[in-house]
């Protein structure tokens, strides 16, 4: 659960919570137009479900669009859902990309910050500094094999 807080909080600073809010209307949106204009679907949910198999590109073909609007509407759907797909995981990427840098830069600050006022270090901060060099160079010796 906690995972999907930080989803949803990425995606509000981004401004892609748009998107994906802009999806669902439209998904909604379409769908009961489909169930209103497509003779073969019936119900609200058969549309979902028909509209559902075009985002994933399923395509199980037990529901189709027969009239020109309703294949019209299904290009529309499926070209933002693919926008969708493709743009949401690069926000959430980018975004993860940047907070480890963001991570990275500020621990290396404060590793700085410890070196220039080494003198001034207790014996627990001293130790502690040496642990993280010994950690820094395990990792830089992982990375360079």
């Amino acid at each position: 659960m906690k995972k999907n807080k930080i989803i949803l909080r990425v995606l509000k600073r981004t401004g892609a919570i748009h998107l994906l809010y802009g999806f669902i209307c439209l998904f909604l949106c379409i769908s009961f137009t489909i169930m209103v204009i497509e003779p073969n679907i019936n119900s609200f949910f058969d549309s979902m479900w028909y509209c559902f198999n075009i985002i994933t590109t399923i395509g199980l073909g037990d529901t189709i669009a027969v009239t020109v609007a309703g294949k019209i509407l299904s290009v529309v759907l499926s070209i933002y859902a693919i926008l969708i797909i493709a743009v949401i995981p690069g926000v959430l990427t980018s975004y993860y990309i940047e907070s480890i840098k963001l991570r990275s830069n500020e621990s290396m600050e404060k590793f700085m910050y410890d070196l220039e006022r080494l003198p001034e270090l207790s014996k627990e901060e001293l130790i502690e500094l040496s642990k993280k060099v010994k950690v820094f160079h395990k990792q830089r010796n992982r990375h360079e094999k």
